[in-house]
């Protein structure tokens, strides 16, 4: 993953679910960031934060390394539900008509 000018390795699953949640948030025109564990060009474990909007700029590789990227299963579960809820939102339902007994003003009277 390609990410500002940094490449960061990741799990393919990550790396695919991050640019599944980008796509989306661009296609809605929305911003999220994001967290994932990833392995630096040193060879460190760090905690990288993507800010994702509609002009974000991932680029995702494969390698041939046998190097095991950090574990991200929670956190792709997690873009995951951000992915669903993007695809499929929660419409609100319809409220019930306000009663016709509810008084006009203060005094009490209908």
């Amino acid at each position: 993953m390609t990410f500002a000018d940094k490449s960061l390795l990741m799990g393919s699953d990550a790396a695919e679910a991050l640019l599944e949640y980008a796509r989306l948030l661009g296609d809605h025109a929305r911003t999220d960031a994001v967290t994932l564990r990833c392995l630096s060009p040193e060879g460190n474990t760090v905690e990288a934060s993507f800010l994702l909007n509609e002009n974000t700029a991932l680029v995702v590789e494969s390698t041939n390394t046998d190097v095991q990227p950090p574990d991200n299963t929670d956190l792709v579960l997690e873009l995951r539900d951000r992915i669903g809820a993007l695809q499929r939102p929660v419409r609100a339902t319809e409220e019930a008509p306000w009663p016709a007994d509810i008084p006009d003003d203060l005094t009490g009277e209908l």
